[in-house]
């Protein structure tokens, strides 16, 4: 465990995987857009893989960006894991998804490398 302090540690989530279906677009309350998708990929351990959606929320991404959104297109996605509350029927409900700062299509292979040229310098250990 480092001994820094909490400004030190951090949520990250990274995924690389396939969009599953085609993105949602809702605008909430506040005004800002939410893009919703699940992400296909797979989670290796103990010798087997198993493959699992995981839901992301995109906040106000660039308009260009929302197009590539669509089922099949392989991505990687750089974000925060994130738990919200929600009102249903008057029962409080809740939903994990990682929060994505940075979603790009792998085919772009120089800004894939980029993203996490800057995701290991932040996370090194100094």
């Amino acid at each position: 465990m480092n001994d820094g302090d909490a400004s030190e540690l951090a949520n990250l989530a990274v995924l690389r995987g396939s969009v599953r279906g085609d993105a949602t677009e809702r605008t909430l309350p506040s005004g800002s857009v939410s893009v919703q998708f699940d992400v296909t990929t797979t989670i290796r351990s103990a010798g087997r893989s198993t493959r699992v959606s995981v839901p992301v929320s995109w906040i106000d991404p660039p308009s260009s960006s929302i197009a590539p959104l669509v089922d099949g297109v392989d991505l990687l996605v750089i974000g925060a894991v994130h738990r919200r509350f929600f009102r249903v029927g008057g029962a409080t409900r809740s939903r994990t998804e990682v929060v994505a700062d940075t979603v790009i299509p792998t085919r772009r292979r120089t800004q894939v490398a980029t993203a996490l040229d800057g995701l290991a310098e932040r996370l090194r250990v100094r």
